[in-house]
């Protein structure tokens, strides 16, 4: 129930019974000094009076007449059966001691009450009964007990007022402070509702919102508001990539369709030789096979981030060794290596080898030898390096080199899907990497991840992968 009220009316409602209880604990130890001062004070004049009681019966002197007792001040004389022998005027008829307290009272001196303080009583009275000889037997009809009492009126009017001033005080105090609470928790929640109203619109499609943070604040609702308006932003930044990506993926998606679908209506319009058929079956097969290539590399640009310790450690110095050498074999082209030994790295092994690969095919098919391969430790990081001495790219398409389905003028003749360095790098950036392109003195860096400084080639283009690494390593040539 208490959870579906307000988180203000929550809050006001801890704070006031935190307060009440503070305030309560306050007023009760206001109420016991004040108490034990009157009672103390009390006490001192009752047991003044019952000495001297007590003397007098002990010497079988005359007993205080009423008229001659102070004012609100009485006393008795019990023998050992509770009895009456004597007593001032203005006390009720019979004893003022239970039998209980005055089997008590014939061993030691026994201190008590009657009447009470809420409810009012019409006689409330203080009694000190005291044995006049302690461990004496009396005879019967003898003194046995002397009982002094004094009036408590003024000592019980006193805490009455007390406790309905402090109940009025305390009652009055804890309105004024559930009052300046509500009023603080309202002006503290106050950005949050804000926060929530602007949520709400962006949730109902409203686009380019930001939440309203103050510069000059750095209290906890404001770093909240900018975790959510950098939320925002990586959201709607990913928003567009993905939008990006299905508008780009149709359009590659629809060429080798339509070719496709186009080739079968041609073979279906009229009949065929089976050399025809055959033909336009392998046709179809080509631009299938085409299709499914394109599909998988989609498929693999959306590789998940690799978690940390969990995943297992890559040689990256054998397996660069091992690519570029068999990347040598296959293809007969002239590539160069420089890599250090003991380059590890946590990740997936096929991943990294596909970067690779695609960087290599990247510089043979458009750029020139010779190809240049190197790796190394630098700072921490495995830098490596694929370098070719090509036309380049150039500055304005250099910032969408990594975009999806995104080629060079110069590229659009040459096969491919433009999807690449996009996978590269979206490799990379699962494995906490940064990639780097650089060609004729411009650069660009796909993420801001890592403080090294670009390289500088004059001509060419220069891909570099910057990955955290796991051990030192030592320069080696291969």
């Amino acid at each position: 129930m208490l959870g579906r009220l307000p988180l203000r009316i929550r809050l006001i409602a801890g704070f006031a019974a935190a307060m009440l209880l503070v305030l309560s604990g306050a007023g009760a130890f206001v109420y016991l000094r004040v108490q034990y001062a009157l009672d103390l004070r009390l006490d001192q004049d009752l047991a003044a009076q019952s000495a001297q009681l007590t003397d007098l019966v002990r010497a079988r002197g005359p007993l205080p007449a009423a008229g001659r007792a102070g004012p609100g001040e009485y006393y008795q004389i019990l023998d050992a059966g509770n009895h009456v022998l004597s007593a001032s005027s203005g006390l009720p008829a019979g004893s003022l001691l239970t039998p209980e307290q005055l089997q008590r009272a014939l061993r030691h001196p026994v201190r008590a009450d009657r009447g009470t303080l809420l409810p009012i009583s019409t006689r409330p009275l203080r009694l000190s009964a005291v044995p006049v000889r302690p461990g004496a037997t009396p005879a019967a009809g003898q003194p046995a007990v002397t009982v002094a009492a004094v009036r408590r009126d003024q000592r019980d009017e006193a805490l009455r007022e007390l406790i309905g001033q402090l109940t009025l005080a305390n009652l009055a105090a804890l309105a004024i402070a559930s009052l300046v609470g509500y009023r603080l928790a309202r002006a503290a929640l106050a950005p949050v509702e804000r926060y929530r109203s602007e949520a709400a619109r962006i949730a109902a499609g409203a686009t380019d919102v930001r939440l309203a943070v103050p510069e000059r604040s750095d209290d906890e609702v404001t770093r909240l508001g900018r975790t959510l308006n950098d939320m925002l932003a990586a959201l709607e930044s990913a928003l567009d990539r993905e939008r990006r990506f299905i508008n780009d993926a149709s359009h590659e998606l629809r060429t080798p369709l339509t070719l496709l679908s186009t080739e079968l209506e041609l073979a279906l319009r009229r009949p065929r030789s089976a050399t025809e058929l055959e033909q336009t079956l392998r046709s179809a097969a080509a631009d299938t096979a085409h299709l499914i290539s394109l599909a998988d590399t989609l498929l693999d640009v959306g590789v998940q981030p690799v978690h940390g310790d969990t995943a297992p450690e890559v040689d990256l110095s054998e397996l660069l060794t091992g690519l570029v050498g068999r990347y040598r074999a296959t293809t007969g082209e002239a590539v160069h290596a420089t890599v250090a030994v003991g380059l590890t790295v946590r990740g997936d092994a096929t991943g990294l080898g596909r970067v690779v690969t695609n960087l290599l095919d990247n510089a043979v098919r458009y750029g020139a030898p010779p190809i240049t391969v190197a790796a190394g430790l630098v700072d921490g990081l495995i830098r490596v390096t694929v370098h070719d001495d090509g036309p380049g790219m150039s500055p304005q398409f250099l910032p969408h080199a990594a975009e999806r389905f995104c080629r060079a003028d110069t590229a659009r003749t040459t096969p491919g899907t433009g999807l690449g360095l996009s996978l590269v790098e979206a490799i990379v950036r699962a494995h906490h990497g940064e990639l780097r392109i650089c060609s004729a003195g411009v650069h660009h860096r796909t993420d801001s991840r890592f403080d090294l400084p670009c390289d500088h080639p004059t001509t060419g283009t220069t891909i570099t992968l910057l990955l955290p690494s796991t051990a030192d390593s030592r320069s080696e040539r291969a």
